[in-house]
């Protein structure tokens, strides 16, 4: 049993919603109280205690160090973002150098280290990174994807001449310069990275703390979302630090395998700020059929934030349901858009008012593009979708259709954003920035959606929809239809896009099932397609794929261009027939 005792809630400093002009700044002042970060394992409790002053005094030794060995003020760093003290070491020595830190995904995303070598290397010359960290390890493999790269270094940080950091100056960066790439977790062939300035981040960050969540004196943080993901790095460990709050963390994979170990940290150390995307939500709630929750209470959680996908209602319905019992309080909900192109949040649904949402007639939704609400009993093909907030201050969103033009409430179109929290480019990449930012300093965000009581709506991507005969199909309405519909599916199992067959597009919906018999998965494809058309009016081509072959993000969101081009190539029939050659009996 562990005598550690993690940092506590209160830093004892007046409150400061990160009004400071560098990430070092913010940093240097939460180490003057009390709060910090703690490590925990889904298994062994916690693990390590990192109060900010501790934190701050590795973090200005391994900038001196890293300066030392060669690197200079404005270098790209490379930092493999496990989630631990020693990658936010890095990262804030890194700052304190004036080097700009690139956090990079683990390999649990890549399918296998050929894989993951790759993408390492294809992001590290993407940045013209001049080092790259990680945990030991992973050292092997890091050094394999530096080996053909001119790095100073390459390795674990504890490697890093230990006794040549003493006296060396470090620079002071300036609020307009680049703090943080941040690769978007769906660029894994062609990555791009995300310039966020200190002055960036700080708009930002103010806008979450303070205005977003409204931190409070009692707030504490407690997050397994990954550090190389936004809302992992900026939402959960960064904006905090900025706004002096203790965070509590649990490594990503370690949620993955003991989901309710998250709920647990909530409830001991009576955490009050904590997101996630609703498949982890989900993931909780399946867990809870099987566990005793007498352990838990969770009437401490004033905001249980959702984001980083679409919002799924009958999922955290389903949530609420399990774990009301255990004091989790419905309005604790808050449903919020963002993006790394706008260093994190966009927009925050009001605190206390839960999950308002909006049923809308699909066909109105479709042929229209008109937000058309209707009951539940009205027998039109129907979805919700929930309410995310107005934008946060000194932020603007607009709704346009094709020509660019201002759209009224209830009328969806394409969703651009303004404000003093944008990027300042997709590093080294002017083509790709100019497709995204205009000239009058909008982004483009790619999403579509439309206002409702002056709280924006998000419906969809624009690169996802699916145009059949004219009519405009979410993938997700299909996706979600077959997984809901079905005992042995999970949130993931089902991809939908289109192809072009030569007559015309054809819908193509691939199933991930792990049923073995064949005339089951056989009746179960076959019910999907029935309700596709039944519900939808559209004859699909339901595919059967092995499990866990859908291509997901570094995030771990389903990635639906990589799953169209997949199967494309060929891909899944590859793998149905390496799966069968290899299946017991066959060998």
């Amino acid at each position: 049993m562990s005598n550690l005792k993690p940092t506590p809630t209160k830093s004892g400093l007046p409150r400061r919603f990160a009004d400071f002009e560098l990430l070092g700044d913010a940093l240097d002042y939460a180490a003057t109280g009390q709060t910090g970060l703690n490590f925990y394992s889904a298994r062994n409790g916690l693990e390590e205690v990192v109060p900010y002053a501790n934190l701050r005094t590795r973090s200005l030794d391994a900038a001196q160090r890293m300066l030392a060995a060669g690197l200079v003020a404005g270098d790209r760093v490379a930092i493999i973002a496990e989630t631990d003290a020693e990658f936010v070491v890095t990262f804030f020595g890194c700052v304190y150098a004036g080097i700009i830190p690139a956090p990079l995904p683990l390999p649990v995303a890549f399918g296998g280290k050929e894989g993951y070598i790759a993408h390492l290397k294809r992001i590290m010359q993407v940045c013209g990174a001049r080092a790259v960290f990680g945990p030991a390890s992973l050292v092997e493999w890091i050094k394999e994807a530096a080996q053909t790269l001119d790095l100073v270094f390459a390795g674990a940080l504890a490697s890093l001449q230990p006794e040549r950091g003493a006296g060396v100056e470090l620079p002071r960066a300036k609020p307009e310069d680049m703090s943080y790439l941040q690769f978007s977790s769906g660029t894994t062939r062609f990555p791009l990275g995300v310039e966020i300035t200190h002055e960036a981040f700080m708009a930002n960050a103010r806008g979450i703390c303070r205005d977003g969540l409204v931190v409070q004196e009692d707030d504490r943080a407690c997050s397994w979302l990954p550090f190389y993901h936004d809302m992992g790095l900026v939402g959960f460990l960064l904006a905090p630090l900025a706004s002096q709050l203790t965070i509590d963390l649990l490594p990503t994979r370690d949620f993955a395998r003991r989901s309710l170990g998250w709920l647990k940290i909530i409830s001991d150390n009576r955490a009050t700020l904590a997101y996630s995307p609703s498949f982890g939500y989900e993931l909780c709630a399946r867990r809870a059929r099987t566990a005793n929750l007498d352990h838990l209470d969770l009437s401490c959680w004033r905001a249980a934030g959702i984001g980083g996908d679409m919002i799924r209602l009958p999922v955290l319905d389903r949530f609420v349901e399990c774990f009301a019992k255990a004091g989790f309080d419905k309005n604790a909900f808050v449903a919020s858009y963002g993006m790394a192109e706008a260093t994190l949040a966009i927009s925050f649904a009001p605190q206390g008012q839960g999950l308002v949402h909006d049923r809308l007639d699909l066909n109105a939704l479709d042929k229209e593009s008109k937000a058309k609400a209707t009951t539940i009993d009205s027998g039109v093909a129907q979805r919700t979708f929930v309410l995310c907030g107005g934008p946060l201050p000194g932020h603007k969103i607009e709704v346009r259709d094709a020509a660019g033009k201002a759209l009224g409430e209830g009328e969806v179109g394409r969703i651009f954003v303004t404000g003093p929290s944008l990027m300042k480019e997709y590093y080294g990449n002017a083509g790709e920035t100019a497709c995204v930012l205009t000239s009058d300093g909008w982004l483009d965000t790619g999403d579509l959606g439309y206002f409702r009581n002056g709280q924006i709506v998000i419906t969809g991507r624009v690169k996802d929809l699916i145009l059949v005969n004219g009519r405009n199909v979410w993938p997700q309405d299909l996706e979600w239809a077959a997984e809901s519909g079905s005992e042995v599916l999970r949130a993931g199992d089902v991809a939908a896009f289109s192809v072009d067959d030569g007559e015309g597009e054809q819908v193509i919906l691939l199933v991930q099932t792990r049923i073995s018999d064949p005339e089951r998965r056989s009746s179960l494809l076959s019910a999907i397609e029935g309700l596709v058309s039944s519900e939808y009016g559209l004859m699909a081509k339901v595919v059967s794929v092995p499990p866990h072959s859908l291509p997901q993000t570094s995030s771990g969101k389903l990635s639906r261009m990589k799953a169209r081009k997949m199967y494309l190539e060929g891909a899944f029939e590859q793998a149905r027939k390496s799966s069968a050659v290899h299946a017991p009996g066959n060998a």
